[in-house]
């Protein structure tokens, strides 16, 4: 299976502040990868690593056998609700339509009549067709991700990325938008990055586990000593409401 993201050794700093630490990661075609850690561990620095908007300091990244800066149209990405203004007065058509513009806002630009079809199809894919003409604002959490998983798949990317999808949404909800990704990783790479531990291990294909350093990549199933280390204490999970453990002993030390 080709290797789509290869991370070899990579540190990414913020000024003197070290954000990554000599990280070794390679993400597969048609994998579906949980970045779990802490706030301020360096999930959101591993998506801005991918997609071109930090360079390591040491180390090398490459993204589809290239620099990330060149492959960034091939990359889907789908921010946090915080970073979305729902209050902009726009349809949700247009919205997804804007997808299309990947180098950013461009006054009267005309969309096609094929960029148009294309969007509705996605838009009926993700079962969001009938929304077409509603404001963004007179969303529900869930249809709002729902509009910005489309308006990422405009660009028809060979990986999407998402930064906290499920956040402030309810858990039936994160059930629906875990099954829908689950459904478009049968078409494409994605990199997930979550809180939902306990939950998304059911969808996932492998998880990789950070906390400025590189604690565990692999299957879905984690041992209690990597999540101590990640967390700092013992976690335990919560998946549909039941609190359960559902992590593996693991053998090993960091990037095994």
């Amino acid at each position: 299976m080709n290797k789509l993201i290869e991370i070899s050794k990579a540190s990414v700093y913020y000024d003197d502040v070290c954000a990554l630490k000599n990280i070794n990661l390679e993400v597969k075609e048609k994998e579906f990868l949980a970045v779990l850690g802490p706030n301020g561990g360096g999930k959101s620095t591993l998506l801005k690593l991918i997609l071109g908007f930090k360079e390591p300091k040491h180390g090398e990244i490459k993204v589809l056998q290239s620099v990330p800066k060149k492959t960034r149209s091939f990359i889907g990405y789908v921010p946090q609700f915080s970073k979305f203004d729902k209050s902009f007065p726009i349809s949700v058509e247009d919205v997804i339509l804007m997808g299309k513009l990947h180098k950013g806002f461009m006054p009267f630009y005309k969309f096609s009549q094929k960029d148009k079809e294309n969007a509705y199809e996605i838009m009926k894919k993700l079962h969001i067709y009938h929304l077409k003409s509603r404001q963004i604002g007179q969303l529900s959490g869930g249809q709002l991700q729902r509009v910005l998983i489309a308006r990422a798949l405009t660009l028809e990317p060979k990986i999407l990325l998402l930064d906290e999808p499920t956040a402030s949404l309810d858990a039936q909800t994160k059930t629906e938008i875990y099954k829908l990704l689950k459904e478009l990783n049968k078409e494409i790479t994605i990199i997930l990055v979550t809180h939902d531990i306990g939950v998304v291990s059911a969808y996932v294909t492998s998880i990789a586990c950070i906390n400025k350093e590189l604690y565990y990549h692999g299957k879905a199933e984690m041992s209690n000593d990597v999540i101590t280390k990640v967390y700092g204490c013992p976690v335990d999970l919560i998946a549909h409401g039941v609190p359960h453990r559902v992590l593996a002993t693991h053998v090993g030390g960091l990037n095994d």
